[in-house]
């Protein structure tokens, strides 16, 4: 009878998310209780309690299953830091329901609170349902631009346009693309995929064997010649977990959005690593400057420069700059150059944290979140 009430009771006793921390893993500031507040995130949250915030999976000890659909906590609950035992532990207390009053003419459903993503949703979203990666000729067979009202050149939001190739099957909404860049990995100089450019929105007025269609958004300017695909009804998800990869995992940051030869914290970059080399979306990596990339390879490519009356795109010399001569130094010497070898062997250096949000077969995108310096083209990313 005993043991029968002891079960029973082990039964009815709600279990509490907690997992045991040493106190190394925990930030000296970390608050004994903090209640979550709409607009927070799970990284946000695991940096007011831990010194490396990816770590958060595997200090719950979480499995693969959790991971994928891990608990969601929500605004009102209270995340409770228990230091009486041997190791700190982190409680998580949810927040009590709320009693709303009826009328009889006035009806009130509370709108379903939304569960802490792991990332800001607004950075990321538009890049989670728009294809961002390409092969050579993928977007070939899409519906194309034919020709724009009044033959403008160029045409955004508001603008109208004529299509060939639309189905109406596939509903009145579509997005317009442009094939980019190639992306290209600069350790083996393989194409890994062509850059998706979003250009904007458009909306079918009128289908047809060259099909009316309305710009209602444009982030770039659009032309004859652009393609279109039809937009997902897929709902993004952003209970994803932040975690170090299983695997080792060493590649670059081959773009930047929008081009750009630098970016930072909250920065989108594409990765030379994809899901075939174990990159999942959640993965955390650190991001190194290389020093042979940023003192050599890059001073000496063509890109850096062009030398001589004609330009010619042979790599440049990179010469050691002596600032402050000795005095008995002659007036014009003339410097040293620099080989590759010269600096191999300095260390690469750790600067910053890149989280990755969305994975392809042979590239990843992620979103910049700590760096103590602008990330370049080229760095490098591993397992933090």
């Amino acid at each position: 009878m005993r043991k029968t009430i002891i079960s029973l009771i082990l039964l009815m006793t709600p279990l509490i998310p907690a997992f045991a921390a040493d106190a190394g893993a925990l930030k000296e500031d970390a608050p004994e209780r903090y209640t979550v507040v709409p607009g927070d995130t799970l990284w946000s949250i695991a940096g007011r309690f831990l010194k490396d915030p990816w770590k958060w999976a595997e200090l719950w000890k979480m499995n693969q299953e959790q991971i994928k659909n891990p608990n969601r906590i929500f605004p009102g609950d209270v995340i409770v830091l228990d230091r009486s035992g041997k190791d700190a532990q982190l409680r998580l207390v949810a927040a009590p329901g709320l009693t709303i009053k009826l009328s009889p003419r006035t009806r009130a459903e509370p709108l379903k609170d939304a569960a802490v993503p792991a990332i800001p949703p607004s950075v990321i979203e538009p890049f989670l349902t728009r294809p961002l990666v390409v092969g050579a000729t993928e977007l070939d067979s899409a519906p194309v631009i034919l020709a724009t009202q009044e033959n403008r050149v160029a045409i955004g939001a508001g603008n109208v346009a004529y299509v060939e190739g639309l189905s109406e099957e596939l509903g009145r909404s579509w997005q317009i693309f442009r094939r980019g860049d190639a992306l290209l990995d600069p350790d083996t100089n393989e194409i890994l995929g062509y850059q998706a450019n979003y250009l904007g929105e458009a909306r079918v007025s009128k289908f047809g064997p060259q099909s009316t269609i309305e710009i209602v958004k444009s982030s770039q300017e659009i032309y004859a010649g652009d393609r279109l695909l039809s937009t997902t009804k897929e709902r993004p998800t952003f209970s994803y977990v932040p975690r170090a990869p299983m695997k080792s995992v060493r590649g670059r940051v081959v773009s930047t959005y929008g081009n750009l030869g630098e970016t930072g914290p909250s920065g989108i970059v594409a990765l030379s690593k994809g899901s075939r080399d174990g990159l999942e979306v959640g993965h955390v990596l650190a991001i190194y400057r290389s020093q042979s990339t940023s003192r050599y390879e890059v001073r000496t490519s063509p890109l850096y420069g062009r030398q001589g009356l004609s330009g010619n795109d042979n790599p440049r010399v990179y010469y050691i700059e002596n600032l402050t001569p000795a005095r008995d130094a002659p007036l014009y010497e003339r410097p040293q150059p620099i080989s590759q070898a010269d600096v191999a062997n300095l260390p690469d250096e750790r600067y910053g944290l890149v989280m990755v949000f969305r994975t392809f077969d042979r590239a990843a995108f992620g979103l910049i979140m700590q760096a103590s310096r602008q990330v370049a083209v080229n760095d490098i990313v591993t397992n933090p």
